[in-house]
This record gives C-alpha cells, sequence and structure tokens, in this order.
C-alpha cells in the first residue's frame, strides 16, 4: 500500500514547479492564436498530379495572390492546408479560379474564413465558457458533499476540485504556449475543446476518489485518522484509476501517431491533461483535504 499522504509535501511540490513553470511560459509566450481567435482564412485542397513541393506551392500562392501571410501544410492524407489572412468570397473564388488555371487536377476540400471580430468574440466566448464550467463544477461538487462536512467541510471539495483542475488545465496550456513561441503551434476551437475534455475527465477522476474518502468517513465514524481514511481511500481506487486512464492513454497515443495531422496538437493536449489529471486526482487532490482540514481535527 502507497503512503501517498506521509509523502504529499513532494508530490505538492513538484506540483507547484510544475504548474508555475506552466504559467510563466503562458506570461512570457502568450498563446499563438489560429484563425478561430484572430481571424482569417483555412483553405484544404489537394492536387492529384504532378503535385508542387509544399515550399515552391507556398511561394507561388504568395506571389500571385498577393498574400502578406501565408503558412502551408500537407496533412496526412497528402493533401495541402493553407492558413492566411481573411479574404472576401469573391476574393476566394479568384484565388480558387486561379489555382485551378496553374493547377488542373486542383480539387478545394474546404473553406473558411474568420473576420477579426468574429476570432474576438469566440475567444472571450472560450474564456468565459472555461471559467464558468470551473466554477459551477466547484459549486456542484460542494453541494454534493453536504453531508459529509466532518472533518472537511463540503465547500472545501469545492475549492480542492477547482485547484486540481486549475492544476490539469494549466500544465497542457503552459505546453501549447511553449510550442507556439518555439514551432509556431496555434491554438483554435479544437485547443479549448480538448481542455475542456481534460477537465471532464479529471473531475470524474477526483470525484470517484472524493466519494471513496466519504463513504470510509460514515463507516469508520470519527473515531479513525482522517489521514488514514483518505490514505486508505486513495488506495482503494488507486487500480480503478490507472486501469481506466491507461486504456485511454493507448487510444489517445494511437491516434497521435496515426490520426490526421489536423488533430495532432487536439490530442497531445489530451495527452498530457489526461497524464496530469491521473496524477492529480490520486497524489493531490485527496492531500489536498488534509493540508484544508481544520486545525486540531484528526
Amino acid at each position: 500500500m502507497l503512503n501517498i499522504v506521509e509523502n504529499r509535501k513532494i508530490y505538492f511540490a513538484i506540483s507547484a514547479l510544475t504548474v508555475g513553470v506552466a504559467i510563466m511560459a503562458i506570461s512570457v509566450y502568450g498563446f499563438k492564436e489560429g484563425i478561430d481567435f484572430r481571424g482569417g482564412t483555412l483553405w484544404q485542397f489537394s492536387i492529384s498530379e504532378h503535385t508542387p513541393a509544399t515550399a515552391a506551392l507556398e511561394a507561388r500562392m504568395k506571389n500571385v495572390l498577393s498574400l502578406d501571410e501565408l503558412k502551408m501544410n500537407r496533412n496526412a492524407e497528402g493533401g495541402f492546408l493553407a492558413r492566411f489572412n481573411s479574404i472576401s468570397e469573391s476574393q476566394h473564388q479568384t484565388f480558387l479560379t486561379t489555382l485551378k488555371n496553374d493547377y488542373p487536377t486542383f480539387e478545394e476540400l474546404s473553406f473558411s474564413s474568420i473576420g477579426p471580430s468574429v476570432g474576438e468574440e469566440l475567444r472571450q466566448k472560450a474564456f468565459i465558457a472555461m471559467i464558468l464550467v470551473l466554477i459551477g463544477i466547484s459549486l456542484y461538487i460542494a453541494h454534493a458533499f453536504r453531508k459529509a462536512s466532518y472533518p472537511v467541510s463540503s465547500w472545501k471539495y469545492g475549492w480542492v476540485t477547482l485547484l486540481t483542475l486549475f492544476h490539469d488545465v494549466a500544465i497542457p496550456a503552459g505546453l501549447l504556449a511553449y510550442l507556439g513561441k518555439h514551432y509556431g503551434v496555434e491554438i483554435d476551437g479544437n485547443f479549448v475543446v480538448a481542455l475542456l475534455v481534460v477537465v471532464g475527465f479529471s473531475v470524474h477522476d477526483t470525484i470517484v476518489v472524493f466519494d471513496r474518502i466519504r463513504e470510509n468517513v460514515v463507516l469508520r465514524g470519527h473515531k479513525e485518522n482522517f489521514n488514514i481514511v483518505v490514505n486508505d481511500s486513495v488506495n482503494q481506487t488507486l487500480a480503478r484509476s490507472i486501469n481506466t486512464s491507461f486504456t485511454l492513454i493507448l487510444v489517445l497515443l494511437a491516434l497521435y501517431f496515426s490520426g490526421p495531422e489536423t488533430l495532432h496538437y487536439f490530442i497531445l493536449t489530451l495527452l498530457v491533461g489526461v497524464t496530469t489529471g491521473i496524477y492529480s486526482s490520486i497524489f493531490i487532490a485527496s492531500p489536498l483535504l488534509i493540508f484544508f482540514r481544520g486545525k486540531g481535527q484528526t
């Protein structure tokens, strides 16, 4: 049996260091926003015959279409994915005609253009949605554990959940900030969705442990030391948490290495978030209950 409670200061130090680095990366680098948030055009197309090299096609489009900013990638299916500044529908049709003349086998797969004002609105709504989700989950847990108010008040369960969710969101967000600065990785709507999925997974795992703590407190009464109750509860749910999480990580790894390139960093965010969620639900959430326990209580 792991003595997680006894070594909680070590786990707290690891998390504090990791989250601190993540927050520093976000503060210093910020995020490289995709077209969802800053506005722009995402154009996916294929050229089946006499396919040009990516660099040559990018230079050709910049020259012929007079684009100020253009980023070109190949996707897993062999097509092209172009990102550039927002354009009107008339410009889109002009570009389409020009490229079809240059490359007879040119085929448009998808096209979307978002203006700067729409991107700003999406960014604000995404931020508000994330804050409301975190607060809503914390309030719900505080309400759900209202009957387990000894030796830890029910609102502290909610507060601890909020801290662990922040932990699980901050680390992948910091990674994306670092990748955006050094490798040009952009965040978009998928990034927000990934963080919300991480929040849902993390809170589910945390509630399983909290619920076992609540059951053991009721069964054992107030006679047994709360530290022992918490440690026993974490160990009782440890195998379930690891098995459930490990199967999910295997699926995400398979998608990461064989899935479409457009979802590459979406899956990476999930991988990092799920992994930190496993760590926080086992080594952070429950020991934090002891940290926030009232003085003089056992």
